[in-house]
């Protein structure tokens, strides 16, 4: 029997490099942002193919406010028009769509459009695609504190004994599958905030791909490389071969 692992039932991706991208081109910035797009629709299709459980994608940190002004709002407009877009088809196919992130910095119509988003597809299970904007790791901790100790303050739970399940609870992506696989395109070699807690057991894989020429090839050979690493979760070889070899 295939081992089921190999297969990592939850995805997140950086997708670094639509900026470098254009510059090669000689072209701006949001003609390398557009062209990321298309990836994004490139990898939901994949992940669906190969039965890929969640997908989180960085769409947009809380850092990235303070680039320029004008790609900043050529960014917004792209989220918007892409929401527009692609909603219905995503829904289509089984796609259930949420934004996680602090939401109120953005201007109401594209809060409506996300919120909309999410409703119309809360009940589909084929796939869940997370899109973080202005997300950041820290803040994700920071949230989840911050509702535990609401908690404690109102009484409903002890506040000696909050414990890493307690808190992990409160995380945005709390009711998914525990992160299993990281790829950072770009070649970057650093998580730059993203998912923080999420990430303390997941497999890192960093790709020196563009972000728009990060194809199903490139997400195959990351999950090659995911597939062919031992998870111990601090126990030896042994006692994962014993484990695994129990199941069956």
């Amino acid at each position: 029997m295939e081992n089921p692992t190999k297969v990592p039932r939850h995805v997140a991706i950086v997708m670094d490099g639509n900026g470098r991208w254009a510059k090669q081109r000689h072209r701006p910035r949001t003609f390398g942002h557009r062209a990321g797009q298309k990836a994004v629709r490139a990898i939901i299709e994949a992940c669906l193919r190969r039965g890929i459980e969640a997908l989180t994608l960085f769409a947009f940190s809380s850092e990235n406010w303070q680039r320029p002004k004008d790609e900043v709002g050529a960014l917004m407009e792209l989220f918007l028009k892409a929401l527009d877009r692609e909603v219905g088809e995503l829904h289509g196919h089984g796609v259930r769509i949420r934004f996680i992130g602090e939401l109120a910095a953005f201007a109401p119509a594209l809060r409506e459009r996300m919120l909309a988003a999410m409703d119309k597809t809360t009940g589909n299970t084929k796939l869940a695609l997370n899109i973080a904007v202005n997300y950041g790791g820290r803040w994700d901790i920071a949230q989840a504190a911050r509702q535990v100790a609401q908690a404690a303050v109102r009484g409903e739970i002890d506040a000696t004994r909050i414990d890493e399940a307690q808190l992990g609870s409160h995380f945005a992506l709390a009711d998914l599958p525990p992160l299993d696989l990281f790829i950072r395109t770009g070649g970057e070699k650093r998580v730059s905030n993203f998912l923080l807690w999420q990430l303390a057991y997941a497999e890192l894989v960093f790709s020196d791909a563009l972000w728009p020429d990060f194809d199903a090839d490139h997400l195959d050979a990351a999950i090659a490389d995911f597939a062919a690493r031992e998870r111990r979760y601090g126990k030896t070889s042994a006692q994962v071969s014993s484990a695994y070899s129990g199941a069956h």
